[in-house]
């Protein structure tokens, strides 16, 4: 099978790869003519036999709609379009609507491997009609990890699920980096424990709380065991807003998805404002200590 595969970035250059060691061809287009198989899209979707496949895997938001706004002018009834991207699930309706009215199906596909997914594998959570998911499955299966089809692989639903899938899916991932970071922080802060790494690596076998995510923990503690090499400021790429936002549309309590996303914000704080308001109003009707802002402030010393 033939598919054309927009954006070869750090994701889409291993996927170009992967469905390839699967025996299809890959007709890649990408900015960097350096990865790039083409020489502008147009240029992609003439090397294509029909009916034509073409998976987009550039940044959610403008760039996607662009691509996928000139994909339409471009392709003719019969093709297919996949969005594999972090696009927010209601964009995908505008998206296949645009498509349907040049007879072009479209797809949603949530995916899930990192930058191990060229071996391992991608999770797909794909959204949109089964003529289309049908048309598209032995890229989708060249994509998947090995093994049953059902555990690597889902039709979520209708246009926009597959999104929602990968939406959630990263939800929960806040949720769990976050558990795992608070546990790191506390064993590191005690005096009680000398070996975290040793601790944390233990946990690999035979724990509950065993998982990749671990695992990667562990490995990033090999080559830098406090860490100290990395600043702790972190950024979310949208999903987890989404899924909090989606929480509070649907009356879902997300307490723990919720705080891991917040706790994200607070790491860009160096001197975060509400923290120091909640510092005075303690000195205030407690007369507790505060640390003065200034190289030579030390904290003040009040009884309460």
């Amino acid at each position: 099978m033939q598919l054309g595969l927009v954006g070869l970035g750090k994701m889409g250059f291993n996927m170009r790869e992967r469905v390839r060691r699967a025996g299809h061809e890959v007709i890649g287009y990408d900015r960097n003519p350096e990865v790039s198989d083409s020489e502008s899209l147009a240029d992609m979707v003439s090397k294509l036999d029909a009916p034509r496949v073409v998976w987009v895997m550039v940044p959610a938001g403008e760039i996607t709609r662009n691509t996928v706004s000139e994909l339409s002018e471009l392709l003719q009834p019969g093709d297919l379009v996949i969005d594999g991207g972090n696009s927010k699930f209601t964009d995908d309706r505008i998206h296949a609507d645009l498509l349907a009215e040049k007879g072009i199906g479209y797809l949603d596909c949530g995916v899930s491997g990192g930058v191990w997914g060229l071996d391992n594998g991608y999770a797909l959570m794909v959204g949109g009609d089964a003529a289309h998911v049908e048309q598209a499955m032995p890229i989708l299966d060249a994509l998947r990890p090995e093994g049953p089809r059902e555990e690597g692989f889902a039709h979520a639903g209708k246009v926009g699920a597959g999104h929602y899938s990968k939406m959630v899916h990263n939800g929960i991932e806040y949720g769990l980096m976050q558990a795992y970071a608070e546990g790191f922080e506390l064993l590191d802060k005690t005096d009680v424990v000398d070996n975290v790494p040793a601790v944390i690596s233990a946990w690999q076998r035979g724990t509950v709380v065993r998982s990749w995510l671990l695992d990667l923990l562990v490995r990033a503690l090999e080559s830098d065991p406090e860490l100290d090499d990395l600043r702790g400021y972190v950024e979310d790429s949208g999903e987890g807003r989404w899924t909090v936002e989606e929480g509070i549309n649907n009356a879902v309590p997300l307490p723990v998805i919720s705080a891991a996303l917040f706790a994200r914000f607070q790491s860009r704080q160096e001197d975060s404002p509400a923290m120091r308001a909640v510092a005075a109003l303690r000195n205030q009707f407690g007369g507790h200590a505060v640390h003065l802002a200034g190289p030579s402030s030390g904290a003040g010393s009040t009884q309460g």
